[in-house]
């Protein structure tokens, strides 16, 4: 979908909720507060009334939309431009968008953001499965004395992924110190199917206990960067669509919020093939899980 289709089939107010009511009810509505599907419908307010707890109720409650004063079509804009920017949408490029003000693009945006949290996405990595770390952060400014480093010796945030080849990749935010063949063997366990992938690695030697409990190849980047079917090529180009966007779109993202960005790049990428993106994302976001 396209925004053009979305304001060809959600011209007004009305087809937007009956929409949201059809995905998350699907013709019974439910109160949200008492779980009764005893209720009746006021028209005119667009809500409904619990005969159960004797309190109103519309279908935005207790969702991203919970308490909005915008339009629905404007959530639909802001969702159908988000899905669509391969590398991200910034708040004020959405603001201008959708004729909003900046603050109020940049909670709709996190608001959808939340709909695409990891933690819906508890599928195990099977196999190959390439793994690495990235830093994502700004260069130190000119003349304070501070020496520009690059890989490990920066002063970045890190962030480790792992992508299956041909399917999902995982990627979350550790603290530097967290970079120990301990912690990332605890990593790769609760993320990949150990018994049935096979995982590829630069020869860092925080890798090095993968070895005792799966199987584990490394490329030595010193050398060469492929040898047959081992690489880190999908991870890498998954590390620079997400450092593009940080970078040429955001321009600067708190490390109290980083996480949401990486998941809404880790979603995208993970549903880069789905036909009804736009459908399963609100399905999300109402609580609707699929």
């Amino acid at each position: 979908m396209d925004i053009v289709k979305i304001f060809q089939r959600f011209p007004e107010q009305a087809n937007c909720l009956a929409y949201l009511e059809k995905v998350r009810w699907n013709g019974k509505p439910t109160c949200p507060y008492c779980k009764s599907d005893n209720s009746t419908p006021l028209p005119k307010e667009q809500r409904h009334h619990c005969n159960n707890c004797n309190t109103t109720f519309s279908v935005t409650v207790g969702t991203i939309f919970h308490h909005t004063h915008l339009p629905l079509q404007k959530w639909f804009l802001a969702l159908m431009l988000i899905l669509n920017a391969k590398k991200g949408i910034s708040s004020r490029q959405l603001a201008r968008d959708l004729d909003v003000n900046k603050n109020t693009a940049w909670r709709i945006s996190m608001q959808i953001r939340k709909a695409m949290h990891q933690a819906e996405q508890r599928n195990l990595l099977q196999g190959i499965v390439e793994m690495d770390e990235t830093y994502i952060g700004g260069k130190p400014r000119k003349g304070n004395g501070e020496p520009s480093k690059r890989g490990r010796g920066t002063k970045k945030t890190t962030v480790v992924g792992m992508v299956e080849r041909g399917g999902d990749v995982k990627a979350q935010v550790v603290k530097k110190g967290c970079l120990t063949s301990r912690h990332l063997s605890m990593l790769v366990r609760r993320n990949v199917d150990i018994g049935n992938a096979t995982l590829v690695t630069d020869e860092f030697t925080g890798y090095v206990g993968v070895s005792r409990f799966m199987q584990h190849k490394t490329i030595n980047h010193q050398v060469w960067y492929v040898d047959g079917d081992i690489h880190t090529n999908t991870i890498e180009s998954f590390w620079s669509l997400l450092k593009r966007g940080i970078i040429g779109q955001f321009h600067k993202v708190s490390l109290k919020h980083l996480p949401r960005y990486i998941d809404e790049f880790c979603y995208r990428f993970n549903h880069r093939k789905d036909g009804n993106l736009f459908g399963q994302t609100l399905a999300r976001g109402l609580g609707v899980t699929e």
